[in-house]
């Protein structure tokens, strides 16, 4: 995992978000959001990428 990047895990996946909410993944490796910018939560979709400053 590098700072400003998602964590990769190998599938299949279950995440628990806080809320209780159950996401489930079949891919054969997710990128699961750490800089929580993502729009599909928990899930990655690169938008740490579109930050221009140092990430949190």
């Amino acid at each position: 995992m590098t700072e400003r990047g998602p964590l990769l895990v190998e599938g299949p996946v279950e995440v628990t978000t806080p809320d209780g909410a159950v996401h489930t993944s079949d891919r054969f490796v997710v990128a699961i959001c750490t800089c929580r910018r993502s729009r599909i939560l928990p899930w990655c979709d690169t938008s740490h990428r579109r930050r221009t400053g140092p990430a949190r």
